[in-house]
Parts: structure tokens; sequence; C-alpha cells
């Protein structure tokens, strides 16, 4: 294991990631902090909607993967119940027919996340990033005896959406190949990616979030998107799952006088805007949005 990611892990989060409901308050993640906020700009509400505009296209984002037959590829093995899932959206108002081809279709095309379905993809992709056979679900932290095997994370207890067992499925179906030039971008760039409901990086998957970033970076890999691209529709997607973090990190940025467009999607994906603890060092400056998203549940 890279001496970076172990310096990187911490035990508390950990702790909090071995049981699910320890995640989960209500259904949301709740970040709290004893600091007083600065407000720098939360009575404008002008500029928080032009900063949506930038942060969350009201179009959405075209990603730069095409997506083909893979819901099929995880409802055949039981990665993913078909009565589940479409019982599970039909308490949320039903499945789109969009949504519908990408998990049953055979030859979809390019992804594109919007607010309405970034649910949908995040559960999508989840299911992949757990299912497809790969290195960092068998060498990385999750494996690690310290944790009681990686079925007692999240992202691995938390999957209800198999007709059996989730670790029945845990890097088990090679749905995405990947050459050794591939895999070890993905390694890479899993190691500079986090996410704001824990500490830990992509490489480190322990949550939903992880899990699903980790699947959409190894079919980004698989065809061939360079890793300035592959940072940029990471920031993105992680906007949409967790959009009220980002409208206020774009909100502390603004007041600094710095450009959403001007800052690198790698250094906003980092550990110092995007972790747990990143993220709550900016929330203690600034006065945040409050909405919804980020949790860690199906």
């Amino acid at each position: 294991m890279d001496e970076n990611v172990k310096e990187n892990i911490n035990k508390n989060n950990l702790g909090r990631s071995i049981v699910v409901a320890a995640l989960i308050i209500g259904g949301a993640l709740v970040f709290t902090s004893q600091s007083k906020n600065i407000n720098l700009g939360a009575g404008n509400p002008g500029l928080t909607a032009n900063l949506e505009k930038i942060v969350l296209p009201e179009k959405g984002y075209v990603l730069p993967v095409t997506w083909g037959d893979l819901g099929k590829q995880m409802v055949e093995p039981g990665v993913i119940d078909k009565q589940k899932f479409e019982n599970l959206y039909n308490q949320r108002g039903g499945l789109d027919e969009e949504s519908r081809q990408l998990l049953l279709g055979s030859s979809n095309g390019r992804l594109v996340m919007t607010k309405a379905n970034s649910g949908v993809l995040l559960n999508l992709l989840w299911g992949l990033g757990l299912s497809n056979k790969n290195d960092i679900l068998e060498k990385s932290p999750m494996t690690d005896k310290r944790f009681g095997g990686a079925g007692n994370f999240a992202s691995t207890g938390g999957w209800t959406l198999a007709t059996d067992q989730p670790m029945n499925h845990y890097s088990r179906h090679a749905m995405i190949p990947l050459t050794a030039e591939q895999q070890s971008l993905v390694e890479k760039v899993s190691q500079n990616i986090y996410r704001p409901c824990c500490g830990n990086s992509t490489y480190f998957p322990d949550c939903n979030h992880g899990m699903a970033m980790l699947g959409l970076l190894e079919l980004m890999a698989s065809q061939g998107v360079g890793e300035a691209d592959i940072y940029k529709a990471a920031l993105t997607v992680n906007s949409f799952w967790f959009p009220d973090t980002y409208l206020t990190i774009a909100r502390f940025l603004a007041a600094k006088g710095i450009k959403w467009s001007k800052m690198s999607p790698q250094t906003l994906l980092s550990a110092e805007y995007s972790s747990g603890a990143g993220f709550q060092k900016i929330q203690n400056q600034v006065e945040p949005i409050k909405g919804g998203g980020g949790s860690c549940g199906v």
C-alpha cells in the first residue's frame, strides 16, 4: 500500500464507516461545527444562483463515457435485482425511460448526469464499482484485517439491491477489463479524489459515493479518457452528488475573488477541499448553503 494512503487513513473515520447506521442520521449526512460562521454572501441569492449555473450545469453534464449494456450486465448475475431497483424508484415517482434503458438496455450511449438522474447514476455506478473485478477492491485498505473484512463497510453491507448477499459480487465480475497502464491511472487518481462524507479517498471506497466514483474511474480509464478530463468529470459528478458542499466551496472561493473555473479540478477534489475535514474548515468560514444530497444509502 502507498505510504501516503496509509497516512491519510483516519481511524475515527473508518470506525464510522464500518457501521452503516453510524454514517446516516435521518437519511442524510450531518456535518457539525462548533465554530461561528462568517457570512460571505449567504444573503446574496443572485450570487448563489450564478454559481449554481457554473457548478451544476442546468442542462446536465455529458460524461466522457459510453454506458452500453453495463446495467444489463449487472442485472444478469444478480448484482442488481431488477425488481428491487424498480420498487425503490417506484417510491420516488418511478424510473423514467432513459434510466430504465440504462438498467436494462443494450446500446446506451454517453452518460448525461443531471440533477434529476444523479441519484440513479449514483446507484448504478455503486453497483458497478462494487462488482467489477479490480485490484483496488482486493488490495486496498478495504481488505485490511483491522476492519474485519471488506463486507463491513457502508459501500458493501449497505448495498441492498442485489438478489443475494452483496459480498457474493464483490470484485467478482470482469465487466471493465483494464490494461496495466489504465489500472495504474485509476490507482493514481483514486488516491487524489475525496468526498465530503468522510476522510477517505476513492482508493478506500468505504461508502457508496466512493464505490460509485471507483466504478466511474474504471469506466473512464477503460475508454481512454485522459487524467485531466477524469478529474474534470469527477469534480462535476461530486458536485451533483454533494451540491450544497460544492456550492458552499464555490461561494467561499468567490468571496476571496477566485473564479471556480480558474481552480484546478484536482485541487478541488483533494483532501484540502473535498474531504470531510477539509470541507468542515471551509464551512467554519462561510455560512453553508443548506439543502439536500449526500446520503450514503440507496
